[in-house]
Formats: C-alpha cells, structure tokens, sequence
C-alpha cells in the first residue's frame, strides 16, 4: 500500500508541474517549454510534441526495463506524467484533471506491471528466471564507461590507459579484498564496485587537470541574458523541492531507479549492490549537470528530478521520510546555486565537456551490455541450443532497418520478452520442447 500511495503522489504531482510548464523530465520537450508559455506555439502543437517525443520512450524503453522487476525506471513514469501534464488543459480544472490523471497512471504502471508478471508466471515455459539474465554483463561491463569517456575527450591512449587501471583494480580487490577486522569479521570489498569507484576519479582527475579544453564564460553570459527564466525556476523552488523529496522517497522504498543500471543493481540488493548503484547513480549526475544546468537557466524549465542527484539520497538513504527531506533540501540546493553551478563549469571546461561524453559512454556501454545480455537470456530459455542468439541478434539487426526503430539500448530486453512469449507459443503447437521441464 506504501508504494501505492508513493507512486499516485509522485505521478500526480509530477502530472501537474508538467501541466504548469514549471517541470517535464524529457530533455527533448524542455526547450519547447517556453514557446507555448510565450504565446508562440498552442496547447495542441505542445501535446502532440510531447506525445512524439515520449510515448515511444515509454513503451520501447521505459516498461520492457521495469518488466521482470520489483523496482520501475523511472522514465516510465516521468515520460508518461508528461504527456498527461501538457494534454490536459492549463486551466484550474485542468490541473485537477492532470493531478488525478497522474496519480492514476502511477498506480496503474505499479499494479499493471504486476499483472504482467503474474502473467509470464503463469506461462509453461518460465522465461521469468531468465530475464533477470538480461542485464547481468551490466554489472561488470559498467566499470568501462569511465575510461570510455577518458577516450573519447581525451584519446585512446588515456582512454586504455584507465581501461588498465581499472582491471588492476578489479583484479587485486578480488585477490585481497577481503580484510580481516577481528579473527571472526572480515570486510569483502566488491571488485566491481571497487573498480567503478576508481575509474571514475581517475576520470574526473582527467576533467579537472584539462588544460586543453577552451576556458569560456558561456554559461556566465546566458545566465546574464536569461535572468528572468532563471528568476522563474527559482520562483518555483517549493513545488520543485517536493518533487525532489517524492523522487528520494520513491526510491528510498525501491520503487524507482533512476537509470537501468542502477535499477538491476539495486534489484539485486545487498549492501555492496547498493553501493555500487549510488556510484552509478553519482557518475550519472555528474554527466547530467551540463545539461540539466544550462536548459534550466534558457528555458526557465527544470527537470523533475533535478540534476538526478535526488537518486543518490534515494540509494543510500532507506528511510523514506528522511529520503524526502533529503531529497528535496538537495534540489531545493541545486536551484539556489543554480547560476553558481553554471559559472562554475565555465573554471572547469574539462568538466563541463565531460558531460556529453559520459551520457554518451554510459548508453553505448548500456547498448552492448543489455544486447550480450539480451542474447544470453534468450539463450537460456531456448536451452542452450543457440535459438536465442539467432532471434536476438536478427532482431538488432532488423531494427536498424527500421523507419521506426526502437532505441538500441531498448532492444536486448524487448526482443528477449518477444522472444519468451514466442517460445510459448511453439510450445503450444508443438514446435518447441525444453530442456527443462515446462510448469
């Protein structure tokens, strides 16, 4: 019931901060914000681009993600309470309509992605276990992004050169991570926790010392020629800053996941996953800073989740009352230093050109990670026999050819899920006999 209550209140409010123009979690939509504010494009046009942009996202991202799980990627929900919040009226009425919409969805995408569990229970061949496959080479394959990054600004030598490191690092914590406190405790350090952590301070050394990267005073100048959207955020800081404190909470009880990584890691549980998951949590937010901070201050439009590092709280905070007050005094902190935050990138351009580059390393480590795990699921309900490669892999490579592909990030589990209701439904007429007896 808990969660029940949480979702309505984190979907219904979300719905109305959209319907508000004040907050909308899709980036794409953020800068169309202030064209219908400022009487340059009607309520219409806005709804149909926010159906465009977020719809798919919803379905060929954000639910095959939260399918299988206890835990909902967040996208699922924050990209549909923006379609909610931008198609109903801006009108008294219609925020009420927004607010009840919202808090319907939220506890529909709850009980509905129950239902659908219960479903594939319920199925003679179980792909349920199965899925869970999916996102394993995550965990491992993660500790790469950073020297991915260090590759893409700074060259693959550097790139190779963190690469190593962080294998070293892996290596040893697992030879001698384990440290003994008394003759009856010991303290095991995760490898790839270990590993991650690491890698991203070697990264973020890399940022910080960057001499090669153009100092400018960019950001000071927008802030300076945006003032009066920047005035509109920080007008806004209390709904925001609850916002901020729903988002914690939700993740606090293990609603939500901010990213697909961290929402495996934390399904796993476990205090190490949980650690691992707020680095991952924590990198992310530092990738998203750039973005968040730069489409706030020349939109007067800010992310439901802020700068993503009310996720963090959520981690590694489990009281979700002490999650929410965190929560929202962290994005109420963000918009307060908001112009601070953007003059600040400009000192640090390595930084701040480090942004993009680690949006970019973590779904292009996403994509490979969640297409080898998407082959080995499928493989492992057809038996071992080499079916699930063959349906995965023809799958990615059709989709390419598609006018309308899914994301490659989304394709190795929504072709693993095709592919279990497909060998169902061999299995029915005959076509299909597992290795393992069906239920």
């Amino acid at each position: 019931m808990e969660k029940f209550i949480v979702s309505a209140l984190l979907s219904g409010f979300a719905s109305i901060l959209a319907n508000l123009g004040v907050a909308v979690f899709n980036d794409g939509l953020r800068p169309m914000l202030p064209e219908y504010l400022e009487g340059r494009m009607d309520r219409k046009a806005l709804a149909a681009t926010s159906f465009a942009l977020s719809f798919g996202l919803v379905i060929g991202f954000g639910i095959p993600f939260s399918i299988g799980s206890a835990i909902i990627l967040i996208h699922s929900i924050l990209l549909g309470t923006d379609i909610i919040g931008t198609s109903t009226p801006r009108s008294k009425k219609g925020l009420i309509l927004a607010g009840l919409l919202g808090a319907a969805y939220g506890i529909g995408l709850v009980y509905g992605l129950q239902m659908i569990v219960d479903l594939f229970a319920k199925m003679p061949i179980d792909v349920l276990s199965s899925l869970g496959k999916v996102g394993a080479p995550i965990i491992v394959g993660f500790s790469v992004f950073p020297a991915l990054v260090v590759g893409y600004q700074y060259g693959t030598w550097k790139g190779a050169v963190t690469l190593i490191i962080t294998l070293l690092v892996r290596q040893i914590i697992t030879m001698f991570g384990k440290i003994p406190i008394s003759e009856t405790v010991k303290i095991t350090l995760n490898p790839d926790g270990m590993a991650l952590l690491i890698a991203v301070i070697v990264m973020l050394i890399f940022a910080i010392t960057d001499k090669q990267s153009e100092r400018t005073n960019s950001n000071e100048m927008l802030v300076g020629i945006f003032s009066s959207r920047v005035a509109r955020v920080k007008r806004n800081i209390i709904p925001l800053s609850i916002m901020g404190g729903l988002i914690a909470a939700a993740c606090s009880l293990r609603l939500v996941a901010g990213d697909p990584i961290s929402l495996k890691l934390l399904a796993e549980s476990g205090n190490a996953k949980n650690f691992e998951a707020g680095i991952v949590a924590l990198a992310r937010a530092i990738g998203f800073v750039p973005l968040v901070a730069t489409t706030a201050i020349t939109t007067g439009v800010y992310g439901p989740a802020g700068m993503t590092l009310v996720f963090v709280v959520g981690i590694f905070v489990t009281n979700p009352l002490i999650a929410f007050i965190l929560g929202a005094g962290i994005l109420a902190l963000e918009i307060l230093l908001l112009e601070l935050i953007a003059k600040s990138l400009d000192r640090f351009p390595g930084v701040k050109a480090c942004g993009d580059q680690i949006r970019t390393a973590m779904t292009k480590v996403l994509e490979v990670s969640l297409l080898v795990g998407g082959m080995m699921a499928a493989d492992e309900m057809a038996g071992g026999k080499g079916l699930g490669f063959l349906f995965v892999g023809g799958f990615y490579l059709l989709n390419r050819t598609s006018k309308k592909p899914i994301v490659d990030m989304a394709v190795g589990p929504v072709a693993t899920i095709l592919f279990g209701i497909i060998l169902n439904v061999l299995y029915l007429f005959g076509l299909f006999a597992p290795i393992v007896p069906a239920k």
